[in-house]
């Protein structure tokens, strides 16, 4: 919640719409939704005025709470592969259509990883959250856990666990080796593993630092280049270290993948300039672990919103909503699609990219992407196409108008956005974090929690209709909303074609300013978007 200084600063600027700005207050989930502003179900919101008083945070969560629901009746999962995906793409597509979108769906080959199981069938039942390693084999095994050389008791560091085939001296053939991290390749020790005689491998984090504490996965390539012939699944240390007690048995599953085509959602409200595309995506996909009402609900329900309360705008450039499929699964989704694009020669006509990827953090900062590298450098081969810049500048104007302080979240590429950037086309986007901890600076300027995750239920189960910040997701549906309909007028500021001014003359001040609270010596900055990359070694 922000701080009251905060709240009223915002309202004094309200020099647009009242009812766009006028109150942040939470709303409890499952609260009957407040009726959105006169007329907006039949008016054309071809001004700022007009759409920030249509765009609201009740509509925005109608479309949560329908996702919610979708999970609820799926398995807690909204993940690319199972039906609570399919029945998301149903839900998005039907709202679009109803609103008069062109709507298409766009498929890519998709390779479905059933979850793992992780069970302890001996001294005690229990059943652990697990995932599984790349480069893993398949298989049902349940067999005696035999411990590799693993220190349960503190510092534990370093560890050797499974680096050396000594490790394995008198290990039981047909057991399942517990390895610890540490020291090593994890291909190194589970394929020693493997030699040594064991019918699956468990690697579970090395418990000395609270980053190396929670579920562990991760590649088994590196050093060894071939896939492996037993299942190799991942565990926290906590549980690492109860199934390491005397007696030990433990039942594995790893199902072999199989091949289920997805789709991404595509829609688009034809504009005077078909040759001038102004996109903006979300993913749709939520992790196996969770519904993912956050990551990425947030974002896609936010578009859906917007979607809804402009379908019948009559734009100067084509306007173009993604919901991407399999993000979490390393940015399949949109990566096919900007492939496609290149390959039918149409990406050229894309003029911008906008990116919402987790917009309502419960512990959240606001950030914009970091086109100009004030806060961050970005990482060693993360392009940044020109006109990036202006699109950060745009999103810090919007906030700079609200009262709204803001900081920089590094251009990293780790999201949908990175096939686009890879291909020069311009991008920029809205974030409030995931599992970074929130320092005490920053909790003096947007208040919550310091010493908490921006999102403490980042990829968990907890990812759910409770996990988010409805002042956030406020002010970001505004924000999002306000830069689509500046470049559905034009998109001259980032590559030069010249449109036509938004109706009302407004102009958004200069932005202000980002805080300065990220990418300091003391650690106290944000951690590159989410990374898809997975570790290989300890």
């Amino acid at each position: 919640m922000y701080p009251s200084a905060t709240l009223s600063r915002r309202v004094r600027t309200a020099a647009i719409a009242t009812a766009a700005v006028a109150g942040l207050a939470l709303v409890p989930a499952g609260a009957v939704m407040a009726a959105p502003a006169a007329g907006c179900d039949a008016r054309t919101n071809n001004t700022y005025e007009k759409l920030l008083g249509c765009v609201t945070v009740d509509g925005v969560l109608e479309h949560e709470q329908a996702l919610q629901a979708i999970a609820d009746a799926n398995g807690d999962t909204r993940a690319a592969g199972t039906t609570g995906y399919t029945e998301s793409v149903d839900y998005v597509v039907e709202t679009l259509e109803a609103a008069g979108w062109n709507v298409e769906l766009d498929p890519f080959d998709f390779t479905y990883v059933p979850p793992p199981i992780l069970e302890q069938v001996a001294p005690i039942a229990a059943e652990y959250e697990s995932a599984v390693f790349t480069g893993t084999g398949y298989g049902d095994i349940t067999a005696n856990v035999v411990p590799v050389d693993i220190v349960l008791a503190p510092p534990r560091d370093p560890v050797t666990s499974g680096c050396e085939d000594s490790d394995f001296a008198g290990f039981p053939v047909g057991s399942i080796a517990l390895i610890q991290r540490g020291t090593c390749e994890f291909g190194v020790k589970a394929i020693n593993a493997q030699e040594a005689g064991a019918s699956a491998v468990i690697i579970f984090n090395q418990g000395n630092t609270e980053l190396r504490s929670g579920l562990l996965t991760g590649t088994l390539f590196g050093v060894n280049q071939t896939p492996l012939s037993i299942p190799v699944v991942g565990a926290s240390f906590a549980d690492g270290a109860a199934l390491a007690q005397p007696g030990s048995r433990a039942h594995v599953v790893v199902s072999s993948p199989e091949s289920r085509p997805q789709v991404n959602v595509i829609a688009e409200l034809p504009g005077q300039n078909d040759d001038n595309v102004v996109m903006a995506g979300a993913h749709l996909d939520s992790v196996q672990a969770g519904p993912g009402i956050n990551d990425n609900g947030s974002g896609s329900s936010a578009l859906l919103e917007i979607a809804q309360q402009i379908s019948k705008l009559k734009p100067e450039n084509t306007i173009r909503f993604a919901w991407w499929g399999a993000e979490e699964s390393g940015l399949l989704g949109s990566r096919a699609y900007v492939t496609d694009q290149v390959t039918a020669g149409t990406l050229d006509e894309v003029a911008l990219y906008l990116n919402f990827d987790m917009v309502a953090s419960p512990n959240y900062i606001f950030m914009v992407y970091d086109g100009d590298e004030s806060g961050w450098d970005a990482p060693a081969g993360v392009p940044i196409p020109e006109g990036s810049i202006q699109i950060e500048d745009l999103f810090e104007s919007y906030y700079t108008w609200a009262g709204v302080p803001y900081d920089d979240a590094q251009f990293s590429g780790r999201s949908d956005y990175q096939a686009f950037i890879q291909n020069g086309v311009p991008a920029g986007g809205l974030f409030t974090g995931a599992e970074v901890v929130k320092t005490p600076q920053q909790a003096a300027i947007w208040g919550g929690t310091a010493g908490a995750q921006y999102d403490p239920c980042y990829h968990l189960a907890c990812d759910d209709i409770d996990n988010l910040a409805l002042d956030a997701l406020d002010v970001n549906s505004d924000a999002i909303a306000a830069a689509v309909l500046t470049y559905a007028y034009s998109t001259e500021t980032v590559n030069g074609v010249v449109g036509k001014k938004v109706p009302g003359n407004f102009a958004f001040p200069a932005p202000a300013g980002p805080e300065g609270t990220v990418n300091l010596p003391s650690g106290g900055g944000l951690a590159p978007d989410h990374g898809h990359e997975h570790d290989d070694a300890d």
